[in-house]
């Protein structure tokens, strides 16, 4: 078992700023950014629970098409109200499956009638006159595990692992408020992996467009960046001042966890938790939960309309006014909207697949080298047969994060 580890073990021997070895560099930035079956990071993010939908999205009885990693899924509801998730086809001539109907917990394909139950097997193939369909005649079912708004599931071989490095204690503690948000972008998912574990970003991209409460708290500082690996992912601190700590719980291998302002200044700080999923190479979807510890019923309103009514901007839909206008949602929208905004931008703003070959790291970018040489390692250990790190949830992780003027900071 590997322990937690600085960010100066991290980095290694090289200097940040310094190109690594550039014999296959190439090939190591495309392990990062191809996700499709049979690449090493597709086969790597199989091995993780993933989202895949809100649950709001599916009602019992119906069906929808899921986009991830390259393949297009079904995900159905059964009568009884649990979720299930199969291969994109039906296995009779390939037309898909989501547009047929669901028969109990059964999906039918509406081509030719046959139909399948929730692991996939054929129950019936009305055509044939048969009393059980041969086993051939199965599709590909994943297992299907809803939390907190979010239907995630396990595209692994074998058997799924428990559903642990997912959860979140914050989420578990006390009656929180919990939303469940989509986004779906037009580019590359490392991007916002990346920009996860970079900081310094905060002090500029979030003061674009207009300063929200977000930008205003962690202010204009440079922070000075440090990182620990843990049993989890990584832990980032960013120092801007003794009495500005900004801290990041981010697992592996893409999900981050922050805190961020109310939506008044006495509220509650609101727990913002994000995962990055691959569509495809050329398109993500970010999933977030938004958690508010429950406080006095105005605030608890305040933050169920907010999200009511600004819950479902999606930065990518808006990317001409963006990007041509210098227009951010409205003025109201001073949180999930303003945010989503101006991270898109600023990932969006590197092309649908950033250009790493062309840049220029410094020191600021020690999260992002940090950040690569981790996946960099899995992904050779992936591809040499050997184990890669068993990542598990980390027992302390309701410590984190902190953040200037979160009342937690006393506490810890």
């Amino acid at each position: 078992m590997q322990g937690n580890r600085s960010s100066t073990e991290l980095a290694g021997d090289a200097a940040v700023g310094v190109a690594v070895d550039r014999s296959g560099r190439a090939e190591q930035l495309r392990w990062l950014t191809e996700t499709t079956r049979g690449t090493p990071m597709g086969d790597l993010l199989r091995r993780f629970w993933q989202p895949v939908a809100l649950s709001r999205e599916l009602a019992p009885g119906k069906a929808m098409p899921v986009r991830i990693l390259g393949d297009t899924l079904t995900l159905y509801r059964g009568a009884s109200g649990k979720a299930y998730l199969l291969a994109g086809q039906c296995r009779h001539r390939g037309t898909v499956l989501h547009t047929g109907w669901v028969e109990g917990e059964r999906i039918r394909c509406m081509y030719h009638g046959w139909q399948f139950d929730g692991s996939g097997a054929c129950t019936e193939r009305p055509a044939e006159r048969e009393s059980v369909p041969p086993p051939q005649a199965a599709i590909a079912a994943y297992p299907a595990q809803e939390y907190c708004g979010l239907i995630f599931a396990w595209l692994g071989e074998g058997a799924a692992p428990a559903f642990d490095l997912p959860r979140k204690a914050v989420c578990e503690s006390g009656q929180p408020r919990i939303v469940a948000t989509r986004e779906d972008w037009d580019m590359n998912w490392f991007q916002q992996i990346e920009n996860s574990l970079d900081p310094t970003h905060v002090s500029f991209a979030h003061r674009t467009l207009r300063v929200g409460a977000f930008g205003a708290a962690v202010t204009n500082g440079i922070p000075e960046l440090s990182y620990i690996e843990t049993e989890a992912g990584l832990e980032q601190t960013a120092t801007r001042a003794a009495d500005n700590v900004r801290k990041s719980d981010w697992t592996f291998p893409n999900n981050n966890h922050v805190v961020v302002p109310g939506l008044r200044p006495d509220d509650p700080w609101i727990d913002f938790i994000i995962w990055m999923v691959p569509q495809d190479d050329i398109h993500a979807t970010r999933f977030t939960l938004y958690v508010m510890a429950s406080h006095d019923a105005q605030a608890n309103q305040r933050f169920d309309e907010y999200f009511q009514r600004y819950g479902s901007y999606n930065a990518a839909e808006h990317r001409q006014e963006l990007f041509l206008q210098a227009r951010g949602p409205e003025e109201a929208d001073k949180l999930a909207g303003l945010i989503s905004a101006q991270d898109y931008l600023a990932q969006r703003g590197q092309g649908r697949v950033a250009n790493r070959a062309d840049e220029l790291l410094g020191r600021s970018d020690l999260g992002v080298v940090t950040l690569r040489r981790l996946f960099w390692r899995e992904l050779q250990a992936l591809r040499e047969g050997r184990p890669t790190k068993h990542w598990r949830r980390r027992p302390d992780v309701s410590a984190l994060p902190i953040q200037p003027g979160d009342q937690r900071i006393a506490d810890v």
